[in-house]
């Protein structure tokens, strides 16, 4: 299973050296009586959802990259003076999720079959900051609801995510993709596998609560679990394939993961090959430009396709290309 996308990532354009040059300053800033007001300000101003997208709308993912980790570090060191600012905490903890998908799991799923203790390393690594940003995120959640992971544990689900309404949609969101992204990279770690019932239970909440997040998102979500997800941990072809059909009537035109979804789960599973390749075909033909504010997604979304297709053999059984003589029994090509 494919990590969360890469999306929906505010950031600042206008204002950008201006709130740099401030953080500078309430970082040197100690014991100064006006130091948490001018927190909130630049964390308001760093949070505020009418910025500009300047990462998810930009055209280099290596840039993006290298930026991202000083941006997750400064957001977090701001959580740390307030805890209670809700837009810092789900800043910090999707941006672990996102970084984690696009630059690291993202990297590892295209490392070469030889170099297998590099690819290990990463895919540890990338599960370590999905579960960091879902228990970030999660501690927002327990802010409205201290029993949330315990009445979740005890599989008591209504009453647990009852207390949440539209305003945590994001968080609950964001908690349910790191979760459920954290089980892709190890599906043999029964620690996380046991619980993913109440990973679906707060997606479950973002469904009934928003059918149409985020252009699509939560169906994109979907595809992929109930796409990957054996039979007997509540994987379904048919709820993949309703969820696929829903997420491309809602991001058809701005957003190619849901193809990228189905082509890497559904299709292989079924070991449908032309499947596979048209999907993955579709990715190709996207113009990037078309879609600004999701750029970057479907630049990374072209270069996994393209890598796909290049190793489409080791996905898929040899096509069948001999002919048994039903009568001489003898191969014939």
């Amino acid at each position: 299973m494919a990590g969360p996308r890469f999306k929906n990532l505010r950031g600042q354009h206008s204002s950008g050296w201006l709130i740099f040059l401030m953080a500078i300053t309430i970082l040197s800033v100690t014991g100064c009586s006006l130091e948490r007001v001018a927190l909130k300000k630049a964390a308001g101003m760093l949070t505020a959802p009418s910025s500009g997208h300047v990462f998810s709308g930009d055209d280099d993912p290596e840039l993006v990259a290298g930026a991202l980790p000083f941006a997750i570090k400064f957001y977090e060191s701001l959580l740390t003076s307030l805890p209670d600012h809700e837009g810092l905490r789900l800043r910090t903890g999707s941006l672990y999720i996102m970084y984690a998908s696009a630059f690291i799991q993202g990297p590892a799923d295209m490392t070469p079959a030889t170099e297998v203790e590099s690819r290990q390393a990463l895919l540890a690594r990338a599960k370590k900051l999905y579960l960091r940003g879902r228990d970030i995120l999660l501690a927002g959640l327990e802010k409205k609801n201290p029993k949330l992971r315990e009445e979740l544990k005890a599989r008591q689900f209504k009453k647990a995510l009852a207390p949440f309404g539209l305003k945590d949609i994001d968080l609950l969101y964001w908690a349910a993709a790191g979760w459920v992204a954290a089980y892709s990279i190890d599906p043999f770690d029964l620690s996380i596998g046991l619980t993913l019932p109440e990973a679906a239970a707060l997606m479950n909440r973002v469904l009934e609560l928003a059918p149409d997040y985020s252009s699509g998102a939560v169906h994109n979500f979907y595809v992929l679990y109930y796409g990957s997800l054996p039979e007997a941990l509540g994987g379904d072809e048919n709820r993949a394939r309703d969820h696929f059909k829903q997420a491309e009537k809602l991001c058809g035109d701005s957003d190619t993961s849901y193809l990228l979804s189905l082509a890497t789960t559904v299709a292989v599973k079924n070991q449908n090959r032309q499947e596979f390749i048209d999907l993955l075909k579709r990715v190709l033909d996207f113009d990037p430009d078309k879609a600004p504010r999701n750029r970057l997604v479907n630049i990374l979304n072209k270069r996994k396709a393209a890598w796909l297709l290049e190793h489409v053999d080791d996905f898929f059984l040899p096509p069948e290309n001999t002919q048994r003589n039903s009568e001489h029994g003898e191969i014939r090509k």
